[in-house]
């Protein structure tokens, strides 16, 4: 046998000795592959930065930030790319005010948004009423009047021909009225005897007859008639609601006004899977006791957390409960109602706030805030750090007052919404003089205050396209304001954006956790199909949202 020889085996041997070593070390150097990386489109981190081309996640929280190539290295065998293809994706867009249970039950029971009169309210009771069986209630909600050609509140005397066996209520959009037919107030025992309530309202004839109008608490006296939902249909609510908001865009929702029982049921809900979005919830006055012995209080998953308590010093503007220093412009014998008295609400706040928990108040009317601004001032005055409790809704202000939000370290939580739809009748209600301090975001950024912005959803339909754009263009959605309005308490689209993301993470204590695309941060992610940050106005109503992600997780995605 002939052997060969190589004289130069040994050192190919040896170079590819080197080249397999070199190989190991830069496997070795190799930064671990994302789980997931998401690009082809503008990324606005909300960090102040250009937006960027890439975004990379693992184990639910953000790892790199930058240009798409850059990114690009961080892609594994197992990293799922999602491309945008040119849609725009923002930090997680998160509803700092809005009521969870009822933006389900929306879905699930008669739906009165966009009744445009009486007369179509009447007709949708009647083909209620003729698949119902006599005696049963007929329960609705999202009626509101202000722009029916009738010009007046409906009355028991409209549903009674087509409704005279079965018991109907039906609640004001704002949640603050409800309309209560002949059969449902006979239920309930209301008549001309029955003395209003305090902080409500029954709204009289001037016979002294009930119209079938009850305001704020006076709601309560048909509570026995409309009933509650079932345990059953509660949970149906909230997981119907967490759909529609994640289809919306929402990675988040501050749940105001939240029955202490529901808690369980939420987080319950959340560790099967069947609430993918975040909810920062608020509980009602009598959860307060559970919030002292509880606060903070989050679930296994972190998706639930609890640690608020929802306060109502009075009603609502439209169905004039709001309380005014002087009276309505529209109804000079009334000035609204007072929900809560000193006494109890300094009672309620100072447990609170020895026990940690954040005090998110209802105020709408300018004697309203100025009210729980003086309150929260004997409460919380020269507290550091900030206990960053929260007036909801801030809509009519004293001039004055506005400054008194930064000062106190008070939360402006505010519903742009509101201001375009509130502003055809405001001025009625309220005359040109107060709306110099009403709907006023820009007054009170500019004094330094945070405003968190939320819908109110099912009040309005919890749209964060809608938000943004009240909040920005300050006109209706069909382009129209004039100088009641007050067009210059419009912000900019930089501030419309940190409504929506930075600010309600710092009104919930998580501006460590979200409200940025930023590295460590939770991979929550909001993705519409346009620009809002640089198209024009009336083109951010026909955008859509195309991606919501949650810790990393896809919660929904628009079929193309």
């Amino acid at each position: 046998m002939t052997r060969r020889y190589f004289p130069h085996l040994g050192a190919c041997l040896a170079l590819a000795a080197a080249l397999l070593g070199a190989c190991s070390k830069e496997e070795k150097d190799k930064p671990p592959a994302a789980d997931l990386i998401v690009s082809g489109g503008r990324i606005y981190t909300g960090a102040g930065d250009a937006p960027v081309e890439a975004v990379a996640v693992t184990d639910g929280r953000i790892v790199a930030v930058g240009g798409a190539v850059e990114i690009s290295a961080l892609i594994g065998p197992h990293t799922e790319k999602i491309d945008l293809a040119g849609a725009a994706l923002y930090p997680g867009f998160t509803d700092a005010h809005a009521h969870l249970l009822g933006i389900g039950m929306r879905e699930l029971t008669l739906n009165l948004e966009g009744v445009a009169s009486i007369e179509e309210l009447v007709d949708i009771v009647a083909a209620n009423v003729s698949e119902t069986s006599p005696g049963d209630t007929i329960y609705g909600r999202g009626w509101i009047e202000t722009g029916w050609p009738e010009k007046r509140f409906p009355s028991r005397d409209d549903l009674d021909p087509v409704s005279p066996d079965n018991p109907v209520v039906l609640y004001r959009a704002d949640g603050h009225a409800a309309l209560a037919n002949s059969a449902a107030l006979a239920a309930a025992g209301v008549d001309e005897t029955t003395p209003d309530p305090e902080g409500g309202r029954i709204d009289r004839d001037s016979s002294g007859r009930a119209t079938g109008i009850l305001i704020d608490n006076a709601m309560g006296l048909i509570g026995a008639v409309v009933g509650g939902p079932s345990p059953a249909a509660r949970e149906d609510a909230y997981k119907v609601g967490a759909e529609v908001y994640a289809a919306y865009g929402w990675t988040g929702i501050h749940n105001m006004s939240v029955e202490p029982a529901d808690v369980a049921v939420m987080e319950n809900l959340a560790k099967a899977g069947a609430i993918p979005i975040r909810v920062y919830n608020a509980l009602d006055p009598e959860g307060l006791d559970w919030l002292v012995a509880n606060t903070p209080h989050t679930d296994e998953t972190g998706r639930i957390v609890t640690r608020s308590v929802k306060l109502y010093v009075d009603g609502a503007l439209g169905s004039r409960g709001a309380a005014l220093s002087e009276p309505y412009s529209d109804r000079p014998d009334i000035a609204g109602l007072l929900l809560m008295q000193e006494d109890e609400a300094l009672a309620m706040m100072t447990t609170a706030k020895n026990a940690g928990v954040q005090v998110a108040t209802h105020a709408i009317g300018d004697r309203g805030n100025k009210l729980v601004l003086d309150w929260y001032e004997t409460v919380i005055s020269g507290d550091e750090p900030s206990p960053r409790w929260r007036i909801e809704h801030s809509q009519i202000l004293h001039v004055e007052d506005i400054p008194r939000f930064a000062d106190l370290g008070v939360i402006a939580s505010m519903q742009p919404s509101h201001a375009i739809g509130d502003l055809y009748f405001a001025p009625d209600r309220l005359g040109a003089g107060r709306l110099a301090g009403a709907y006023a975001w820009r007054s009170l950024i500019d004094k330094g205050a945070i405003v968190a912005g939320g819908t109110d959803a099912p009040v309005e339909r919890g749209d964060p396209l809608i938000e943004f754009y009240a909040a920005v263009a300050r006109k209706s959605l069909e382009g129209f304001s004039n100088a009641d309005w007050h067009p210059e308490q419009a912000v900019t689209r930089e501030e419309a954006l940190k409504m929506f993301t930075a600010w309600p993470a710092y009104a919930s204590f998580q501006e460590d956790e979200l409200g940025t695309i930023e590295v460590g941060k939770r991979a929550d992610f909001t993705a519409f199909s346009k620009d809002i940050m640089t198209i024009p106005y009336a083109e951010i109503l026909t955008a859509k949202a195309t991606l919501t992600v949650v810790d990393g997780e896809v919660i929904y995605r628009r079929e193309k």
